[in-house]
C-alpha cells in the first residue's frame, strides 16, 4: 500500500459526508478541533445537506460522492475526514470515480464505522493505507482528549503511536503474528462480500473488526459468513476492538470464542479500538506484528511518512 504524507499545520484538509449528516453544532465542534491542530479544514459543498426523502443520508447518492471525489482529486488538500458514519457509504461508492483518483497522488482518508466501505475501496482500488479513528463529529472524539490526542499524534508524529497497546486485552489464543493491517466494522465487511470491493484473499493479513448494536448471533452469522466466504484461509491473527452495546459481553466472546478460537492463528479481544472511548486510532494496510498475549500490535513503520 501506498503510504500518504504526514500532516503539518497550515495544510488544507477536506471534510465530507458520506453517509449520514451530523448536527450543526457538532460538525461546528469539529472543525474547530482540526483548526486547533492549525489546520484548515474545508467542508465540502454537499456535507451539510440532508436528502429531501431519507433523512439518513447526507445529501443525494450523487452528491456525497462527487465530494468525495473532488476532495481526493484537489491537490491542495493534505487529508480528507469523514464527519460522521451511519449509514450510506455503500449506496455512493459505486458513483466516486475511482480511474480519475488513480491518477492523483495518495492522502489519508480518516474515519470509522460506514466509513469502513470506502477505507476498502480506497485500499483495493487506490492501493492506499488509510487511517481507522474518530469521525470529526462523534461525541466522544468532541468530548474525550485522548481520542483527539491519539489521532493527531497519528496524523502529524505517527513515529510517536507505532506501538499500540490495549491493556485491557485478553488473547482468546495466544501468540505472534506478522501481516497486513485490513479491516473495520464487521457488519461493512460482510455487506461487501461480492462486490467491487470484496476481498477474494487475506493471505498473511491482520484482520481488525469492531462494531456496535449487534446481538451475539447477529455477530455469529457475520463471523460464519466471513468464513464460508474465505477470509479466515491463510490469516495471520486477528484483533478484536469493541463491540458495544451487544448486550452481556459475555454472549459476544462466546461467540468470538466459537467461530475464532479454533483458526490456530493469534487472536485478542478488546483491543480498545471502534465505537469504544478511549478508542486507539489503528493505521489501514500496513505490515503490523500482533501479540495478542501482551496486548500489542506494532507497526514496521509510521502510519504516515
Amino acid at each position: 500500500m501506498r503510504r500518504p504524507r504526514r500532516l503539518v499545520p497550515g495544510d488544507r484538509v477536506a471534510v465530507v459526508s458520506p453517509s449520514s449528516p451530523s448536527p450543526a453544532d457538532r460538525m461546528d465542534a469539529g472543525l474547530d478541533v482540526l483548526r486547533s491542530w492549525g489546520l484548515e479544514p474545508v467542508l465540502m459543498p454537499h456535507a451539510r445537506d440532508l436528502h429531501e426523502r431519507y433523512d439518513q443520508l447526507a445529501g443525494t447518492d450523487a452528491d456525497r460522492a462527487a465530494d468525495f471525489t473532488a476532495a481526493w482529486a484537489d491537490p491542495s488538500f493534505a487529508a480528507v475526514f469523514a464527519a460522521r458514519g451511519g449509514y450510506g457509504a455503500n449506496r455512493m461508492v459505486d458513483l466516486v470515480d475511482w480511474k480519475r483518483l488513480r491518477e492523483c497522488e495518495p492522502k489519508a482518508l480518516i474515519g470509522f464505522s460506514d466509513i469502513t466501505t470506502l477505507h476498502e475501496a480506497v485500499a483495493l482500488h487506490l492501493g492506499t493505507a488509510s487511517v481507522h479513528g474518530p469521525l470529526t463529529t462523534w461525541s466522544a472524539f468532541l468530548a474525550d482528549a485522548a481520542n483527539r490526542e491519539h489521532l493527531r499524534l497519528t496524523l502529524f508524529e505517527p513515529e510517536r503511536v507505532q506501538k499500540l497497546h490495549a491493556p485491557g486485552s485478553r488473547a482468546i489464543t495466544g501468540g505472534t503474528a506478522t501481516g497486513v493491517t485490513v479491516g473495520g466494522c464487521l457488519m461493512l465487511l460482510v455487506g461487501g462480500i461480492g462486490t467491487a470491493e470484496h476481498r477474494a484473499d487475506l493471505e498473511g493479513a491482520i484482520l481488525l473488526i469492531e462494531d456496535t448494536d449487534e446481538r451475539p448471533y447477529r455477530i455469529d452469522r457475520m463471523l460464519t459468513q466471513l468464513g464460508r466466504a474465505g477470509w479466515f484461509e491463510g490469516i495471520a491473527g486477528i484483533a478484536v476492538g469493541s463491540f458495544t452495546d451487544c448486550g452481556p459481553y459475555e454472549g459476544v466472546r462466546t461467540v468470538l470464542e466459537d467461530r475464532l478460537g479454533g483458526l490456530g492463528v493469534p487472536v485478542v479481544e478488546e483491543f480498545g479500538f471502534g465505537h469504544c472511548s478511549p478508542s486507539l486510532t489503528v493505521p489501514l494496510g500496513l505490515t503490523a506484528t500482533l501479540d495478542a498475549d501482551a496486548g500489542t500490535l506494532v507497526f514496521a513503520e509510521p502510519a504516515l511518512h
